[in-house]
């Protein structure tokens, strides 16, 4: 990138924000601290109102607004990808209040940009392999609701079905944030029935609503929840090798099982896991086990050996026992 493209760059980044530190310019660009002064200091020379206090960051004096930002062809088919995420992976209620967003960004964009999202548009899927759930009562707008929730701080009435007591409770609870994984979003609170933070699967919430009651505690951040999670964990270390015919089918199942590494070893691929469920790694290992060789650790291996010994036993014997 030019100085110029950064420049400007630069600019419209100090207006996403209220404040932006130096060091998140730096490794954005890929430059130095240096660097990012004098080019700080070159948007005040030329008359833009930059507000600098060291520890803290740069900001935009109060008033001042860039004119309307003309999208690259990049960023605006970009954008036409986000929209048709959102539309699969969020609820109908987001997804509607994503594409009234897209008309106005749409409003801005010169014709060519224009013309090539309507011609790419029929081109870009988002397909699922499983049906995205969704929330019982149709017209739920969960995700905006919860992010309120955590932006005015107040806490929310929800009712949720534990899938595996198949029963429905009432709770109370102050959300700390969002996440989406393995096709379902979830919803990381305190819960005030279990004095606990809680994981909630979104489309088990059969209702919620906002109430006017502030927090009662002050909570960690999102990110340290789940850094906390993940150190609690008693991870095992599992190292096994696929001949590479087979490896080519553990694409995405791997990831599930705490994929880490991977490293080719003659006609095979040797891999590496963390996982949380040596239980459920066996398993899933025996699905595959006769295109691999479970390298360690002994513990697993002593467990399939016992699972292998009970299917022998029931298949010569067709009475469960």
């Amino acid at each position: 990138m030019n100085r110029i493209d950064r420049l400007s760059a630069i600019l419209i980044q100090l207006q996403s924000r209220r404040v932006v530190k130096a060091i998140d310019i730096a490794e954005r660009f890929n430059i130095s601290l240096r660097t990012v002064y004098r080019d700080v200091k070159a948007l005040e020379e030329a008359g833009i109102p930059i507000i600098g206090e060291a520890g803290v960051g740069y900001s935009l004096m109060e008033g001042y607004r860039l004119p309307p930002i003309m999208f690259t062809r990049e960023e605006a088919t970009a954008l036409l990808t986000a929209e048709k995420l959102v539309e699969k992976l969020t609820d109908a209620s987001n997804g509607a209040i994503y594409k009234s967003a897209m008309y106005k960004i749409k409003a801005v964009l010169r014709k060519p940009e224009k013309d090539l999202l309507e011609n790419l548009d029929s081109y870009i899927e988002v397909l699922q392999t499983r049906p995205q759930k969704q929330a019982s009562q149709p017209g739920l707008n969960i995700l905006q609701t919860i992010l309120k929730a955590i932006n005015d701080k107040r806490v929310v009435d929800i009712c949720y079905f534990a899938h595996y007591k198949q029963e429905s409770t009432h709770r109370q609870i102050e959300p700390i944030g969002v996440f989406y994984l393995d096709n379902y979003w979830h919803l990381v609170a305190f819960c005030h029935m279990r004095e606990d933070y809680r994981d909630f699967r979104m489309d088990r919430i059969r209702s919620l609503s906002l109430t006017n009651e502030p927090y009662q505690h002050q909570h960690i951040s999102l990110k340290e929840y789940t850094e906390q999670e993940y150190k609690c964990r008693d991870l095992l270390s599992v190292v096994i090798r696929v001949n590479k015919k087979a490896a080519r089918h553990l694409a995405e199942q791997k990831y599930y099982n705490g994929f880490i590494s991977e490293t080719e070893k003659d006609d095979s691929i040797e891999m590496s896991f963390l996982t949380a469920f040596p239980e459920g790694f066996a398993r899933w290992f025996l699905m595959f086990a006769d295109e691999a060789v479970l390298v360690e650790p002994v513990s697993l291996k002593n467990r399939i050996e016992e699972i292998l010994s009970a299917i022998s036993a029931k298949l010569q014997s067709p009475q469960l026992t």
